[in-house]
């Protein structure tokens, strides 16, 4: 197909779409039927309806081609597992007994079993459930969720296209299960489990499917040789079928390096790939390969992770080149429309100017559609189209939101004595013990305590001015009371107030600091049914006032013990935003971590003796290249201590992070010289700990013993085992004794039971170690 034919056939297609709806109706049906108070029926219909309300949405915008099977109830990763067939044994009976069920235990866990470990997908804010798999793994296909979706979109008279993970993707996302042998490479049942693939392909193909996606994201990052040769032998495998749909092959997120030509040379029909953000780079490698002459090319040239509006004539000059490196040429979104929320016409409170600077799921899906007719019918058929878009860039560009030299000067002025402690640790430790006065295997928490209905009707009323600010303060700070009270009863010796104020981690402080932007109704999935509302980092930041003091005094006023501040640090402030794309990150982390400094200095000035600075996206945000880490980890680690270092030798800071591989970092956490990191560690089987212990951590560690992201109350027992796990690996003198993460997401009553446990657990040990 020539140039010139290529973009006459140019269509619009998405590789997937926000699940939730439009008021996160599938969060309050799933969340119904855990508690019992809606029919497995209602919330099947839910999803059904949900289906195709996004169906038709992206039909009406012109999107020719609708992807299917990207919908989920919990997470498309999970869903993979439970079509391959692999159900941990010890989730085996409930899976058997009520597949819906059994498939949320998987997610969530019982009282009885542990959900699977959950972890961050590739250096994104989403969460999926890591596949646990062995040597004795057997696979079996089970196509059901996949072919019924792809029959409902045929059933609308749409052209439909099946989205699946691919087995490389799924193998390489996957651990070695409980008990088996850590060395263990999942990748290595690569042969086992194309017959499974081979299967569904079939099924999907009988049931209509002319085309179906196979999502290899896994190929972005380093690969060894032998990996890349199972992704080739796979393709290979999986291209010689007769009993097939044709194949699209995705990746995203980055550049293809060395996987480029196992993808171009495979007998495949189709590439997905992308060319946004480092991804741009996969541009000049296509040209330099002699493109992909033979097959179709569904060009993500759209930002599918980020809000800002698309450069439409910069996408058109890219579309352009590509016309000429493959057979035919799609436009599309750069990887699932899953990361942006629904859509920017729902937010009526922001400044009109603002408002057309962002683009969410509805007007992305329209930008491709704009694209993708200015390649079939010519620019001039959009001209009205492309001259609101450059307009609209020019806005942003030269908005004083975006600039304030004031910011800019003071970030210029920082030096590297700035982001240093003036003590080392062992000196800061000893001035730390003897004004806190803790007692060995002290109990903390992360930070939050439970949301309960009583905090969202008190913020529900204050915005609909049902109360003033005076009531809702007062119902605050009796919710804190009782959280201090509750917490000196249990015998946690390190307290926090409970961040009732706080309607979430990053979205608070945004709120307070200037150059964010906050929506009403940016709901973005982090993980299963828990919805977050990223702000948008715009402009340049400052912080006009304190933001914690007040409230953090209060609590500190109630009890004789510490009370921690608790703040977002600098990275996680970026990581669970929108980012600028304007100009460096590090650039903009140096900001907000001045921001924070100021509001750490005063919660010091206040007497403050423990400050919590959390960091949990600290390995999240981590470059899928090698070649990228160093660079990243300077910024985000200097980010961090500049935000911390200021404080006296006798202020004790902690940090925190939770569901991530640490491995990567240690080194990175240790360069924080944070005196107290706590670290997810309950469903990871106290792995941290280990790492931290070889790496020759020198700090203070409390690997968490209470996985918070599942409604199981540890006992007293489960809680001793995973502490003597960890003092294998941890000196007792430096060991904390706290949960996995905050505890927001929990019910009052697990609450109590399982920090009742954690901190007669902590007793008991410390008895135990006294004894010896």
């Amino acid at each position: 197909m020539t140039p010139k034919s290529a973009a006459a056939a140019a269509g619009a297609t998405v590789h997937g779409y926000p699940r939730q709806g439009g008021n996160r109706e599938l969060k309050k049906a799933i969340e119904g039927y855990w508690k019992g108070k809606v029919t497995a029926d209602t919330l099947r219909t839910t999803a059904e309806e949900l289906r195709r309300t996004n169906r038709r949405q992206l039909a009406e915008a012109g999107i020719a081609e609708v992807p299917t099977g990207d919908f989920s109830f919990y997470d498309h990763v999970l869903d993979t597992s439970v079509m391959v067939g692999a159900v941990p044994e010890r989730h085996r009976a409930a899976v058997d007994t009520d597949a819906l069920d059994g498939y949320f235990a998987m997610a969530r866990g019982t009282q009885e079993v542990a959900p699977l470990e959950m972890t961050k997908w590739f250096d994104t804010n989403y969460h999926y459930l890591v596949p646990e798999l062995g040597p004795d793994t057997v696979f079996a296909a089970d196509s059901t969720k996949q072919v019924a979706e792809l029959r409902e979109a045929l059933a609308d008279g749409l052209t439909a296209r099946p989205v699946l993970v691919g087995p490389v993707t799924y193998l390489l996302l996957a651990k070695p299960a409980p008990g088996v042998d850590p060395s263990f490479e999942p990748i290595t049942l690569l042969d086992r489990l194309l017959p499974v693939y081979t299967e569904v392909l079939a099924d999907l193909r009988a049931a209509g499917a002319e085309w179906v996606q196979l999502d290899e994201p896994a190929l972005v990052q380093d690969r060894t040789p032998a990996e890349l040769n199972a992704a080739g032998r796979a393709l290979r495998d999986l291209g010689a079928l007769t009993d097939r749909p044709k194949l699209l092959v995705a990746s995203y997120f980055d550049r293809l390096g060395d996987a480029l030509p196992v993808l171009a040379k495979s007998p495949v029909e189709g590439l997905a790939i992308d060319f946004t953000g480092p991804a741009a780079a996969n541009l000049a490698e296509l040209a330099a390969a002699g493109g992909v002459p033979d097959k179709r090319l569904v060009a993500g040239v759209i930002d599918g992770r980020n809000v800002w509006i698309n450069d439409l004539t910069a996408s058109l000059g890219v579309l352009a080149t590509l016309l000429g490196l493959a057979g035919s040429v799609d436009v599309a979104p750069s990887c699932s429309l899953l990361h942006v929320p629904l859509d920017a016409t729902a937010e009526r409170d922001l400044d009109p100017q603002v408002s057309r600077w962002l683009a969410f799921a509805r007007q992305k899906a329209e930008e491709t559609v704009t694209l993708a007719r200015a390649l079939r019918e010519g620019t001039d058929t959009v001209t009205a189209r492309l001259r609101a878009n450059a307009a609209d860039l020019a806005s942003r560009a030269g908005s004083a939101l975006t600039h304030d030299p004031a910011v800019r000067e003071r970030a210029a002025a920082v030096t590297d004595a700035d982001a240093r402690r003036s003590q080392p640790y062992a000196e800061r430790a000893v001035a730390q013990r003897e004004r806190l006065g803790l007692p060995l295997l002290p109990v903390t928490t992360i930070g939050s305590f439970p949301q309960t209905d009583e905090l969202r009707v008190a913020r529900a009323d204050l915005r609909a001015k049902r109360i003033d600010a005076t009531g809702y303060e007062e119902r605050i700070a009796a919710e804190i009371r009782e959280v201090v009270s509750f917490q000196e009863k249990a015998g946690v010796d390190v307290l926090v107030h409970g961040e009732a104020e706080r309607n979430d981690m990053v979205q608070y402080f945004a709120e307070k600091l200037n150059g964010y932007l906050a929506t009403r109704h940016g709901w973005v999935q982090s993980y299963g049914t828990r919805y977050v509302r990223p702000p948008i980092l715009a402009g340049d930041i400052s912080r006009p006032e304190p933001m914690t003091v007040p409230w953090t005094t209060y609590a500190q006023s109630l009890t004789d013990r510490p009370v921690k501040g608790m703040l977002t640090g600098p990275v996680t402030m970026l990581a669970w935003s929108f980012v600028r794309d304007d100009q460096p990150l590090g650039e903009t982390a140096r900001q907000v971590a001045l921001a924070l400094r100021e509001e750490v200095l005063d919660l010091e000035k206040a007497g403050t003796a423990v400050i919590q600075v959390d960091e949990p996206a600290l390995r999240e945000t981590l470059p899928l290249r090698a070649a990228d880490h160093a660079a990243y980890l300077g910024w985000a680690t200097e980010s961090f201590r500049l935000a911390t270092a200021g404080v006296q030798p006798q202020t004790q800071i902690h940090t925190h992070m939770c569901y991530a591989e640490f491995g990567d970092v240690i080194a990175a956490i240790d360069d924080l010289d944070a005196d107290v990191i706590s670290l997810e560690a309950a469903r990871s089987h106290m792995q941290v700990a280990d790492e931290l212990a070889a790496h020759g951590y020198p700090r203070e560690v409390g690997p968490g013993v209470y996985d918070i992201h599942s409604p199981r109350v540890p006992d007293t027992a489960e809680v001793v085992a995973l502490l003597k796990r960890g003092l294998g690996a941890i000196p007792a003198e430096r060991l904390w004794v706290n949960p996995d993460c905050g505890l927001k997401t929990r019910g009052w009553p697990e609450v109590r039971a399982a920090l009742e446990n954690l901190v007669a657990a902590a007793r008991g040990t410390r008895e135990a170690l006294s004894a010896e």
